[in-house]
């Protein structure tokens, strides 16, 4: 094993699990940086800091896995030190401890400060806002909120996150206009429920305000907004999505299940008539609006019954975008203390069906969208093809726009309008319009010799 590095401290702070990590991770970058710390984002340094998710079983081994990998560099000698914040580390620091004692330290998700400390830098309070972003330089999450006062008994997170707490709309608005300072065009509006904004501090229900304050922000184009809660929606933010062209006409609300029964077993507070009819007041007021959820298979006591009422209810919503998951039976949580009675193939098996359902759903309803144009942001260049979104998708997670980069060049970051030519299940394709050909060719300056 080599003796310590001689070099320059350079920490590389690697990022697991959801948005709200990716987000905490770029303030602790912005931190050390203030700090006048080298830090890097999933690059090679001899610190590194793991941010952990601890949310189901395969982000946990993810998180796990991660730490034995920089554990056993550690040990090889090829990095001198190992941090572990996040999720994970919140909710099993003692375990984790005893484990995997080769980790320098362990942090939960409110100890920034003491995690600061032991990278030898100070918290300052004065960055309002200010991170290093790691996402493309077009779009960056914007977190509202932290923690969740929901009860929904499958879920962990208050237990890593704490109680909800609002951030109060002049930070954000702070924080909005600093990020378009940097040229992000789209903000992505994210919390564990964005609809319970502004209770604690406001005491109501405070959403649609913030909304009308950042539509404000000079050189934000697109307002996004995801992680909403069915129960108690407030009305109020669809208005304020009709009228204001900047707020997408899209909406992240995971429903989780539509049998009654299960759904109050899972403590979600509302019904199969409730779920459905709020979907359709949402069509109804915005009828333009892409609805993305998210539905959990194999929950304690889930019958065939049950399985074919969601396969049925998905066929009669058509979802614009759907994602599924197997359920995971999370310690400490309400739903422990039930039995996980269907087994993990059945679970798989479900979550299989919902997606076949989804695919074809998504096929034909993107068949319509050919001969449309449509407002595309410019993400990245990949291979032959520049890769885009409407404002109909998120990153990562929903459909994609193809376009032909051998005979179009387009700016990332920018956007253009684009006309769909192609269609599949979950990608689209199209042609930029009134846009130069080919890449501008750099002119070659000539110098006059004597």
């Amino acid at each position: 094993m080599r003796t310590k590095s001689l070099k320059k401290n350079k920490i590389n702070v690697v990022t697991l699990g959801c948005s709200k990590n990716v987000y905490d991770s770029e303030v602790l970058m912005g931190q050390l940086k203030a700090n006048n710390k080298d830090v890097v984002h999933e690059e090679e340094g001899n610190i590194v800091v793991i941010n952990t998710c601890g949310f189901i079983d395969n982000a946990k081994e993810e998180s796990v896995n991660t730490i034995l990998e920089f554990v056993e560099k550690k040990q090889r000698g090829e990095v001198d030190q190992v941090f572990v914040t996040g999720c994970l580390s919140e909710r099993y620091k003692p375990d984790l401890i005893k484990e995997i004692p080769d980790v320098d330290q362990y942090f939960g998700t409110t100890e920034l400060p003491a995690l600061l400390k032991a990278l030898e830098a100070d918290y300052k309070h004065e960055l309002l806002g200010e991170r290093i972003t790691t996402t493309p330089k077009n779009y960056a999450y914007l977190k509202i909120a932290e923690g969740c006062d929901r009860p929904c008994s499958f879920c962990a997170i208050p237990l890593m996150r704490g109680k909800h707490r609002s951030t109060p709309i002049e930070k954000l608005v702070v924080e909005a206009k600093n990020l378009a300072k940097n040229g992000v065009k789209e903000l992505i509006l994210i919390a564990q429920d964005l609809t319970y904004y502004g209770l604690d501090i406001y005491k109501k229900r405070n959403l649609a305000e913030l909304l009308e304050n950042l539509v404000k922000v000079e050189g934000i184009e697109w307002i996004r907004l995801h992680y909403a809660f069915p129960t108690g929606f407030p009305m109020d933010v669809l208005d304020v999505m009709k009228r204001e062209p900047k707020i997408c006409n899209y909406l992240d609300i995971p429903l989780q299940h539509i049998n009654t029964e299960l759904l109050k077993s899972m403590r979600r507070g509302t019904t199969h008539e409730k779920t459905t009819n709020l979907l359709k007041d949402f069509r109804k007021m915005v009828p333009e609006m892409t609805i993305r959820t998210t539905l959990i298979v194999g929950y304690p006591g889930e019958t065939e019954a049950h399985f074919q009422e969601m396969k049925d209810w998905v066929k009669e919503m058509r979802f614009e975008r759907l994602g599924c998951f197997t359920y995971s039976h999370e310690e400490n949580t309400h739903a422990y203390n039930l039995e996980d009675d269907v087994p993990q193939e059945i679970k798989q098996e479900r979550a299989n069906k919902i997606m076949e359902i989804q695919s074809q759903i998504s096929w034909e309803l993107n068949q319509q969208k050919i001969g449309q144009t449509f407002k595309v942001v410019i993400d990245r260049k990949e291979g032959n093809y520049f890769i885009g979104r409407t404002e109909f998708d998120s990153p990562d997670v929903d459909n994609e726009v193809l376009i032909d980069a051998t005979t179009t060049y387009l700016k990332t970051g920018e956007f253009y309008e684009v006309k769909i030519t192609e269609a599949a299940d979950f990608d689209l394709y199209g042609e930029a319009l009134n846009v130069t050909s080919e890449k501008p060719v750099r002119k070659e300056i000539k110098v006059k010799t004597f």
